[in-house]
């Protein structure tokens, strides 16, 4: 295991609202590391509904969920926020230092002096296929993420599903893979039409295969998969050689490991005060879906709101010593050097 990152603040979570306290806290110097279950930034909005307008973003009549994630990105890159994808949150404690001490599920460490929980409606847990046995090869051979994209190269790739998940990773390890197979239910794919296009040009050259079924059971042993058994579109039974499955069968939102973490808990949201949008464990912040108080409605623009108002209280952790001055953007020369702006 590597050395703990030092950093002022962790933000579990990527979505739209975890991307925003990235800007506000790195106007007030605070500095962040993020961790996120899925393999990108923008939790709900780029996992499930990517090409969905949304209409109720200030300043935009209509943007579509990708288009926002693209936009808070680009508003928060003067801080050059770090990202740690494809991993969860599985241990948090307080030291004997009074800060944080968090440990992912890849083992990545953090000390931090505070903790902003903005996980939307919790993890995302991957649904497993419903494939009898599949339990033996996860971790070895089936995995539901990538985590590094070597772990995949020279390998027989078998992606299942017909999402942007599957259609990027297609796109993504055909060139190291030995083989990718892309298998879905239908030829009809709900992918951004960009990816569709460039998945059946490789098909077409070749370099991709595409099989139209579904996946009856796996073959191998010792963890190690050797073939999927699949039922084809007519009903015949084939085998397809693979050493490597990656299954997309879509999310689940769970709570996690975050109902361990000692906080108070309200049906499974946290509840937390409208000042400081602290939970009931000091230092420890709730923001965005995954809160509740009273008047609490669930959008993104009000998880914008709870933002801005918990960097205000987490600079009195982080600088205990120093007086907050309040400043606008539209008229401060520091905030607007820190944004490259001047």
């Amino acid at each position: 295991m590597s050395a703990p990152i030092e950093t002022d603040v962790v933000i579990v979570g990527a979505g739209p609202v975890g991307l925003f306290s990235v800007f506000e806290l790195g106007l007030n110097d605070i500095s962040c590391h993020l961790v996120d279950i899925l393999d990108r930034p923008g939790g709900q909005c780029a996992e499930l509904y990517p090409e969905k307008p949304i209409y109720d973003i200030p300043g935009y009549p209509e943007i579509t969920a990708q288009g926002l994630i693209d936009k808070l990105m680009e508003q928060i890159k003067p801080f050059n926020p770090t990202f740690h994808f494809s991993q969860m949150v599985e241990s948090l404690e307080r030291l004997p230092d009074g800060r944080f001490g968090l440990t992912t599920d890849a083992g990545t460490t953090f000390r931090c002096k505070a903790v902003v929980i903005a996980a939307g409606g919790g993890s995302f847990q991957p649904k497993r296929p419903p494939v009898a046995g599949i339990e033996a090869y996860e971790g070895t051979s089936v995995h539901y993420a990538v985590r590094r994209m070597d772990d995949f190269r020279g390998q027989d790739v078998l992606i299942v599903g017909g999402g942007d998940s599957a259609l990027d990773w297609v796109l993504n390890l055909q060139p190291v893979a030995k083989s990718i197979t892309l298998l879905h239910r239908r030829d009809d794919f709900r992918a951004a039409p960009h990816s569709v296009d460039q998945m059946r040009a490789l098909v077409a050259d070749g370099k991709v295969s595409l099989v139209i079924g579904q996946v009856q059971s796996l073959k191998g042993d010792n963890g190690q998969v050797t073939a999927a058994v699949v039922k084809d579109k007519d009903n015949n039974e084939l085998e397809i050689a693979c050493t490597k499955v990656l299954p997309f069968f879509g999310l689940t939102m769970k709570l996690g490991p975050v109902a361990n973490w000692g906080i108070n808990l309200e049906e499974n949201l946290i509840p937390v005060d409208t000042a400081r949008f602290e939970t009931s464990e000091p230092g420890i912040f709730a923001i965005g879906d995954i809160n509740t108080y009273p008047g609490k409605i669930k959008l993104i623009l009000c998880g914008f709101h709870e933002a801005a108002l918990m960097t205000q209280a987490v600079y009195k952790i982080v600088y205990p010593e120093k007086r907050h001055v309040f400043q606008y953007t539209t008229s401060s020369s520091s905030l607007q050097k820190k944004l490259g702006v001047l």
